[in-house]
């Protein structure tokens, strides 16, 4: 019970922080005219401020680093024979989000390409492998079951770099995106607190207390009062790589975990992920029946 106490305080301290900070970045974003200019192929017609995921990756770290200590502090924190695992996770977990959070910044800032972008992609996917996470079980989907590692890493980080565009690319209509994630975040911390796996619970709830001020602004913010914001690359590829380390942690197959499940993980993963998925396939199709890059 301590734990979801904790987790509740990490929630709240991150929606906190978040409704601290992203007026401050409405702000700076204004007098520094750090607008995002709409053009032919954007809907919104006025010009507004795209550094609002510049918030999510400290109020995250922050908040899970200060009630990780906690826990610890309180005798709540992981078992030993886990405490290992868990840390090379998250910090791998950290470094990866680092890389995409500084390409972010500058994509928001003054452009970079999408070469570029990619590389980082990539690099940032392989922080998974490296910590010892990759999808190594469909648990009988498509008839498959154990899959060698030569495969399930190289699947992997395709899958990582899949997912943190699909929500990059979502980033276009107010909400979407973040809302789409905030219930996709909800549903796997939900599913955490189940296993009992509170670190990675923290770190849903706390992602999805930050995306709530942001969502506030965004969705019901008003642009000709300076008081609507975008989350710009900084924010989607922030969320999309959380989300695939959710994908990527409650897929791979952990004997323990598999006798008290009754749904494949592999399944119940996609299906929250499901539209933004979708969506970039469709993206993909259509520009290659219509011979566009």
């Amino acid at each position: 019970m301590a734990n979801l106490y904790i987790i509740i305080s990490a929630f709240v301290s991150a929606v906190i922080l978040g409704r601290i900070i992203i007026p401050n970045i409405l702000i700076i974003s204004l007098r520094k005219r750090l607008f995002d200019v709409p053009d032919e192929r954007k809907v919104h017609k006025r010009p507004i401020p795209r550094l609002g995921g510049v918030t999510f990756f400290p109020v995250i770290l922050f908040s899970l680093c200060v009630f990780t200590a906690v826990r610890l502090m309180t005798g709540h924190g992981p078992a030993d024979t886990s405490t290992t695992d868990l840390v090379c996770e998250f910090l791998f977990l950290t470094g990866g989000l680092t890389l995409l959070y500084i390409v972010g910044i500058a994509d928001d800032l003054i452009g970079v390409r999408y070469r570029k972008k990619f590389l980082v992609q990539i690099i940032s996917a392989a922080m998974f492998p490296l910590s010892g996470l990759y999808i190594n079980n469909f648990y009988g989907l498509f008839g498959i079951y154990l899959i060698p590692a030569e495969v399930g890493i190289p699947l992997t980080m395709l899958l990582v770099v899949f997912i943190t565009n699909a929500i990059n690319l979502i980033d276009g209509i107010d909400g979407l995106a973040s809302g789409l994630s905030m219930v996709a975040l909800l549903v796997f911390g939900v599913l955490f607190v189940h296993f009992h796996m509170w670190s990675y619970a923290m770190l849903a709830f706390v992602t999805v207390g930050v995306i709530i001020p942001f969502f506030s602004y965004n969705v019901f913010g008003s642009a000709d009062l300076g008081r609507k914001i975008f989350m710009g690359d900084t924010g989607s590829l922030t969320l999309g790589y959380i989300l695939s380390f959710f994908v990527i942690k409650y897929c791979m197959y952990e004997p323990d975990m598999l006798l008290t499940m009754k749904t494949s993980p592999v399944l119940v993963s996609f299906s929250v992920l499901m539209v933004p998925c979708l969506d970039v396939i469709r993206v993909v199709l259509r520009r290659a029946r219509n011979k566009r890059s």
